[in-house]
Order: structure tokens, then C-alpha cells, then sequence
């Protein structure tokens, strides 16, 4: 019986708005430097690419709020740099950043508020378990998904990361409710998957994007929509 589900944040409960390269354009004009859309666009391989290669290296850098906030910046300055924005890099890039601890940058997928509302209707516990910095919670509460959630539980708030099993088992303490008794939903599968796994929830994988099938293993508890999640879940309401 599933008594409380769990969620990643970025890309399994809101995405940037209206997407992060037109929040690039926008910072970059009003400080005088105008680049097409199209342009930045070309370039978000490459930052996404510089994100990745130091989470492989050392993912604990979401543990620290200045060291998330260095390879942050680290992503916009070599975005401004490769637009030719050289001399003013690094304080567009920290200029971005700010930009995304504002709630209006960010928008929640239209199935999280029926998701979240048919969880509060079956009785089950809501609670939120992401690799984010510090600013979390209030971009949550002032997105009104704030008055669903029964927990938040940020990295750099923490000062631990997924997958390791302490930041799982701190937000089941949160909620009073057994890992047998817990769902875990998000996007990542060594963040998400392999995390709860480890501490022994039911993990759910999810997959906005329209990538390829997952693994076998997986694919019993695999969702392209949180409409989905009830049914996965086999919630009883």
C-alpha cells in the first residue's frame, strides 16, 4: 500500500519558462547584448554537455549552495562566451542564474496539480526530493503547488544528494511513512531510479521528452504523463 509519493523537481514537475535559452535572450538583451533566439538554441548542446561531464565527475557539488552556484554560472558563462560575450561572461552568467530563483521562470506540467489533487484525495503523502539549491522551496510556494506538499527537501538545504539513500530516508522521517510504503518519481535513473531502489521505494521513471523505451527492468514502472502515475501505482481511489 503506498502511503506517500515522492518527487524530483526539474523535468518531472516543472520545466523552465518559456524555456531556459529565451530566459538567456532576454537577460542578455536588457544588458545590451541582442542574439537570435535560433543562435543560443545551437549552443545548449554544448552547456548541457559542460553540466553533465561535472556531474560525472563529482555530483556532490549539489550538496553546497556556493559550489551549485559556481557550476551554474560555469553553464551560462560558456554559453555567453561562445555568443562572443567575452569581457562580461561571468556576471551574465551569475545574471541568469538569479534569473531562475525567480518563480516566474518556471511553470508546472498541467497534469501536476490533478496528479497532486488525487493523491491528497486517496490519503497519500506528498513530498518533493530534489538535487536544487537553497531557492527551492520558495519558487514551490509561490507556484501554489506549496499547500499540496507535505515536505520539500533540497541538496543544498541538506547538504546531502540523490542517489544517496540519507536524503531519501530524511524526507520518509519527514512524512512518518516506511520506504516499502513510498513511491518515488523522477526523470533520472542513477539520480531517481537507483536511489530510491536503494533505499528500498518503489521507483517510478519518468519521460516528458519522448525519448526511447527503457530497459526491461524498468518498463513495468515507467510514465510519459503523471496521469499515468494512479494506474503504475495501482492507487485504490
Amino acid at each position: 500500500m503506498i502511503r506517500a509519493v515522492f518527487f524530483d523537481v526539474g523535468n518531472t514537475l516543472l520545466y523552465p519558462y518559456p524555456s531556459v535559452s529565451e530566459v538567456v535572450r532576454q537577460v542578455l538583451e536588457t544588458e545590451g547584448h541582442v542574439h537570435d533566439l535560433d543562435a543560443i538554441d545551437a549552443w545548449m548542446p554544448l552547456v548541457d554537455e559542460y553540466y553533465e561531464e561535472r556531474y560525472r565527475e563529482d555530483d556532490t557539488f549539489w550538496t553546497d549552495e556556493g559550489a551549485t552556484h559556481e557550476v551554474w554560472v560555469g553553464m551560462y558563462a560558456l554559453l555567453c562566451r561562445k555568443l562572443g560575450v567575452e569581457e562580461d561572461a561571468e556576471r551574465l552568467a551569475h545574471a541568469v542564474y538569479e534569473e531562475f530563483g525567480d518563480a516566474s521562470r518556471w511553470r508546472a506540467y498541467e497534469d501536476v496539480g490533478r496528479t497532486f489533487g488525487m493523491l491528497r484525495e486517496c490519503g497519500v503523502k506528498i513530498g518533493l526530493i530534489s538535487n536544487w539549491d537553497s531557492r527551492l522551496r520558495g519558487i514551490i510556494e509561490r507556484l501554489g503547488l506549496g499547500e499540496y506538499v507535505d515536505t520539500i527537501v533540497s541538496s543544498a538545504d541538506v547538504g546531502l544528494h540523490k542517489p544517496d539513500p540519507r536524503i531519501f530516508e530524511l524526507a520518509l522521517g519527514h512524512v512518518g511513512v516506511s520506504a516499502r510504503d513510498a513511491a518515488h518519481v523522477g526523470d533520472h535513473e542513477y539520480a531517481d531510479v537507483l536511489g530510491a531502489t536503494g533505499v528500498g521505494m518503489t521507483p517510478v521513471l519518468i519521460d516528458r521528452h519522448g525519448g526511447p523505451e527503457p530497459s526491461p527492468h524498468l518498463a513495468e514502472r515507467f510514465v510519459r504523463s503523471l496521469d499515468e502515475l494512479g494506474e503504475v501505482l495501482q492507487l485504490p481511489c
